[in-house]
């Protein structure tokens, strides 16, 4: 990569960043590209030469987020010593992700419906694939969880730790070690995971 493709990619971050806080505040619809380009110091036609469209533009943001969270928890998995640690370690990253980038989890629930049908399954593939992780590590960690099951553990766990951006109230620390606790103790009521290994 040359130090002016590096520039750029700099310059992509910058304005995807800057869109993602416009588009939680206001709403995708409710975001210009003027706007956009107001928040990183451009003018808004000066963004077509690093996006084609605000579609293009979420697009990109929406994938990138889903390949995040799919490449990171499939690291963690991986990495893990044993289901359990796995399982922990997956609430973990999730819990990470949703306190350090609250704007994104906001723009990704909210704006599913705003991408292009081609963006929208790519990103759809990418989530399906991330939900299996869980269901998995969920199955491995206890083998008499059906299917149905896990995933429903699965998908209500993610709705608990999505709920960050309305919710955290308390410093970073705390408000994970509260998250972790409350998305294993959701595990074990389930039947889920066993309560000796439901600590984070």
């Amino acid at each position: 990569m040359s130090s002016t493709d590096g520039v750029k990619q700099t310059r992509r971050d910058q304005i995807l960043s800057a869109a993602a806080e416009l588009f939680a505040r206001h709403g995708f619809h409710g975001v210009g590209i003027d706007d956009i380009g107001a928040a990183v110091g451009i003018s808004g036609p000066a963004l077509y030469r690093h996006f084609r469209s605000k579609d293009a533009m979420l697009g990109e943001m929406l994938t990138a987020i889903s390949e995040r969270l799919l490449d990171g928890g499939l690291r963690r998995v991986e990495a893990a010593n044993g289901p359990e640690h796995a399982l922990r370690e997956l609430v973990r990253w999730h819990v990470d992700f949703a306190l350090d980038d609250p704007a994104l989890i906001t723009v990704q629930i909210r704006n599913l419906a705003n991408l292009t049908d081609a963006d929208r399954r790519r990103v759809r593939a990418l989530q399906r694939r991330y939900v299996e992780v869980w269901v998995e590590t969920i199955r491995r960690t206890v083998p008499r969880a059906d299917e149905p099951t896990a995933r429903a553990a699965a998908h209500a766990v993610f709705g608990l730790i999505n709920s960050t951006p309305h919710s955290a109230h308390l410093d970073r620390e705390q408000m994970a070690a509260l998250l972790s606790r409350m998305a294993l103790a959701a595990l074990t009521t389930a039947g889920v995971l066993d309560p000796a290994l439901a600590t984070p």
